[in-house]
């Protein structure tokens, strides 16, 4: 079993846009940042329900199929989920619709639990409140020996990199600097040293950097 991450960042390692407004909540920045993967034909299909094979297929193809291969549970913050904007409405099912792409338990992390959500594709979510260990224990059983994927945000991940929690971490760089927004490498000095590093450049100019802890 391995605790992945996979995030896409910011040439100047920023994983969070700041340009939302109320008529665009996600900003244009966002759709620059992720431009790359959600051009991939594995994006298209799992995430927008696009089943006619459109899409890219070269080296961010290949990430974005290994993004959902061999993954038994999700552990997400609330902000990924949308309790920061929609917490007050209980009939609040996430941002995907009725087909969310996990097709595995997602454990939301909130300090207001809520009921468990099922969906009929195998995506369950339940909120808990709990440390990253223990939200890990929990995820690594339901997991039933397969890997657990910190989905994010970012704050998400970063509190498992600095707990040691990560096998393994992979960011797709896109060619584009934002200045501004929630930095992943913030306190994470040297996190090199413990880790083989690989890097791959796509044909978008998106390069693949992971970290895989020896």
């Amino acid at each position: 079993m391995t605790v992945r991450v996979d995030l896409n960042i910011s040439l100047d390692g920023y994983a969070t846009t700041t340009d939302q407004t109320p008529e665009n909540p996600f900003g244009e920045d966002w759709g620059r940042l992720v431009a790359a993967y959600t051009a991939t034909r594995t994006m298209q299909q799992r995430v927008f329900g696009d089943t006619s094979g459109a899409g890219t297929t070269g080296v961010d193809e290949k990430y974005a199929a290994a993004y959902f291969e061999g993954i038994g549970a999700e552990i997400m913050g609330a902000g990924m989920f949308g309790l920061h904007d929609h917490g007050d409405d209980p009939g609040w099912r996430g941002w995907w619709g009725e087909e969310p792409p996990f097709h595995a338990p997602v454990f939301v992390l909130t300090h207001t639990p809520r009921p468990s959500i099922s969906f009929e594709n195998g995506t369950e979510f339940h909120f808990i409140e709990a440390t990253p260990d223990e939200a890990l224990r929990r995820a690594t059983e339901a997991a039933a020996g397969k890997d657990v994927r910190i989905g994010g945000g970012i704050e998400t991940v970063r509190q498992f990199l600095v707990a040691g929690l990560v096998d393994r971490l992979h960011v797709g760089i896109a060619p584009i600097l934002l200045g501004r927004g929630a930095n992943l490498w913030q306190d994470l000095r040297g996190l090199e040293d413990s880790c083989e590093v690989t890097s791959e450049v796509a044909e978008s100019g998106v390069i693949h950097v992971t970290f895989r802890r020896r």
